[in-house]
């Protein structure tokens, strides 16, 4: 396992034309994963939808995938589920075809 000093305890949402960020913070010692983000059904916002992330949990010595709104980025998550490992992460992302 890599140690913890390659990842961070927080994700980051930039905004490029306000040229603004929000951050989510997790528990000290947590370490959050690349993100993915989930298109609501329906979206029609770039943000109307959801972000995914594995977070290590160090209290339970194991992971968490973490989903949180991208529209209220900074409140508390929608839904966490306790995984039996740790799970180093998502890599990339995914389009639908044009």
């Amino acid at each position: 396992m890599p140690p913890d000093d390659r990842f961070t305890n927080c994700l980051v949402k930039h905004d490029m034309l306000r040229g603004s960020r929000q951050v989510h913070r997790f528990p000290n010692g947590a370490a959050a994963g690349e993100a993915v983000f989930v298109p609501r059904r329906g979206a029609r916002d770039e943000d109307d939808g959801y972000l995914l992330s594995y977070v290590h949990n160090p209290d339970r010595g194991a992971g968490d995938l973490v989903i949180l709104s991208a529209q209220d980025f900074t409140a508390l998550p929608l839904a966490r589920i306790h995984l039996p490992g740790r799970v180093l992460g998502f890599h990339g992302s995914w389009v639908p075809d044009a």
